[in-house]
């Protein structure tokens, strides 16, 4: 049986985190099943408006994004827009760079530049935020993934689209 969060659960992972960059990060893991390589790669110019809906671009690995294999998505963020557009506007530092959404709060000695938020630091980050949330499962970030996709099927999404995504395979069958 795999271990997933209750809803409850992952908003009390989100109130526990301590920045908005973290707590952005917990909701869009939460709410697509986002990889963490894809959440890395995402830039800027991933925010897409199309027929006033909103989404994140997620590209495959040729394109220079983290989605495995090579399948580039739009994933719909219609509650998180404003939010997180908010954040790339405000929130990043203003003296970034790079054009990576989120970044590392350190930067590097020898270029005085932010650097590049890692796979282990949003794995360190949800692990601490767990336990500052008292959640006392063993919590990472692909155990968010696997409750988006255990929650979205149990609400009536189409397998088939979780399978698009890879999130079938990974769980199995419920």
């Amino acid at each position: 049986m795999l271990d997933v969060l209750s809803r409850e659960e992952m908003q009390a992972l989100e109130d526990a985190a301590r920045t908005e960059r973290d707590k952005l990060m917990i909701r869009l893991m939460a709410d697509t099943g986002m990889r963490v390589g894809e959440l890395l790669g995402l830039r800027t110019t991933d925010l897409m408006e199309r027929d006033r809906n909103h989404y994140i671009h997620i590209a495959g690995r040729s394109q220079g994004g983290g989605a495995k294999g090579d399948q580039s998505r739009l994933v719909p963020i219609p509650r998180m827009w404003r939010r997180f557009q908010r954040y790339v506007e405000r929130g990043r530092p203003k003296d970034a760079n790079s054009d990576r959404i989120f970044l590392s709060v350190r930067r590097d000695r020898r270029t005085g530049e932010h650097e590049p938020l890692t796979k282990s630091g949003v794995e360190q980050m949800v692990r601490n935020v767990a336990e500052l949330a008292g959640i006392r499962k063993r919590t990472y970030p692909h155990m968010l993934r696997h409750s988006y996709a255990t929650w979205a099927l149990n609400r009536g999404m189409n397998p088939i689209m979780l399978a698009q995504v890879g999130l079938i395979h990974e769980i199995g069958p419920t």
